[in-house]
């Protein structure tokens, strides 16, 4: 399931090429028809995520709100021509570090230098395809809703969630969620989720899994937030000390920042510039022990644990997180 950082960048992309431009909606499977028509012709006057969800309004009077889900995810075809993310604008979406250093693959060209209108699949990968003979492309595949903009379009398909909404009925979705570093005021969001996790019985590995506590982290975080805080996932919250719930903030501050610049979920920390690109160029390389299972500890040499915990693969070491 796409995580925190690909729901922010997905966002920024409509935010650049579609907000401040009348929108041609549609639903080429036919499930989402009379959605579309709601936004049909209108203006889309902002782009914004919370978590894992994204929220596009029209008109300043509708809002669509999709969920990705496990299988959603966006088409973008046309004018894609620049990373709606600064510090990745010198490269191939998802594939440049924080300098802005191009990893080096032929399959890939910079999207600065695309020229061509281009396709660009935005899910928990990102990756550039073919330059586009016509213009807007015909819908592949079971597409529930397509944005056409002028020279831009998305295409939408498989979502767990995809409805039109009323400001108020935004406003309810949001107001379950858990605060988004990105989103909420740093010192109202470290304590809402401090307060909220401290009074749980449950383990801190299901609290930060828990898109009412905290938005945005999936599996990849939550082992990696974990691991580098050396905190044991079984833990009842209101076991865990609250600077240690503080730090845990702190952190998943960091590695969101670090992931809407990058496009990859980046969690190692103090590599050499050699290792960095190699591990921005392969997820094996760049964590700590998620998807890891029976490999060495990076840190002590023990297996790395997998066990299932509500449904989902949990990593972690049973030295050093214990």
């Amino acid at each position: 399931m796409p995580e925190g950082h690909s729901v922010h960048r997905i966002t920024r992309q409509f935010a650049l090429h579609f907000v401040g431009k009348t929108i041609a909606a549609s639903s080429p499977q036919g499930r989402f028809a009379g959605g579309a028509s709601e936004i049909d012709g209108l203006e889309m006057t902002d782009a914004k995520a919370v978590g894992k969800q994204m929220f596009l309004e029209f008109d300043h009077r509708l809002w669509l709100r999709v969920h990705l889900g496990m299988y959603g995810a966006w088409d973008f075809a046309g004018n894609i021509t620049a990373d709606a993310t600064t510090a990745s604008a010198g490269g191939r979406m998802g594939q440049t570090n924080q300098r802005g250093t191009v990893v080096p693959d032929d399959n890939e060209p910079s999207l600065s230098s695309i020229g061509a209108p281009r396709r660009l699949r935005m899910a928990e990968q990102e990756r550039l395809g073919e330059a586009l003979d016509t213009f807007p492309p015909e819908p592949i595949g079971a597409v529930r809703v397509r944005l056409l903009a002028s020279d831009t379009v998305a295409d939408l398909r498989g979502p767990t969630a995809c409805e039109v909404l009323q400001p108020e009925e935004v406003q309810a979705v949001i107001a379950k969620l858990g605060p988004d570093p990105l989103v909420d005021d740093p010192d109202e969001g470290r304590a809402r989720f401090v307060d909220a996790a401290i009074k749980k019985a449950t383990p801190i590995g299901l609290i930060l899994m828990d898109q009412n506590v905290v938005s945005g982290i999936g599996n990849v975080y939550r082992a990696e937030l974990l691991f580098r805080a050396r905190l044991d996932p079984h833990k009842p919250g209101k076991l865990v000390p609250r600077e240690t719930l503080e730090e845990l903030w702190a952190d998943w501050t960091y590695l969101l920042g670090v992931g809407v610049s990058t496009g990859q979920m980046m969690t190692m920390d103090g590599l050499s510039h050699e290792d960095y690109v190699n591990a921005l160029a392969r997820r094996d390389d760049r964590h700590w022990v998620y998807h890891r299972a029976g490999k060495p500890c990076r840190v002590c040499g023990t297996p790395i644990v997998m066990e299932v915990a509500a449904g989902r693969k949990l990593y972690f070491c049973p030295v050093d997180q214990t």
